[in-house]
């Protein structure tokens, strides 16, 4: 890793760490629906057992975010975002 890169990646902890302390406001908030999520695994056509093993997540978890008791978050909110963005190049870069 060069060093600009490391020196940019310990900026983004410090200001994680302050915006979890409530000091700072993140300056972008994603929000994802039920709704959407379903819809991304629309665009895939894909059954909740299929999109679940696919994307790495429990059909549980799926199920879940689909009936808004929990929220993706993490590198699951991240590929929820491609794919809701671009659902083919995730369905070419998993392979499916």
């Amino acid at each position: 890793m060069k060093d600009n890169d490391f020196k940019d990646l310990l900026t983004g902890i410090d200001q994680v760490r302050v915006i979890h302390r409530g000091e700072l406001k993140p300056r972008r908030v994603f929000k994802f629906s039920p709704v959407i999520v379903k819809k991304i695994r629309a665009k895939l056509h894909k059954s909740q057992t299929e999109f679940a093993h696919m994307i790495g997540v429990s059909v549980d978890t799926l199920q879940n975010w689909e009936q808004g008791r929990r929220k993706p978050e993490g590198p699951a909110l991240a590929l929820l975002r491609i794919a809701d963005v671009s659902p083919e190049a995730v369905m070419e870069a998993l392979h499916v």
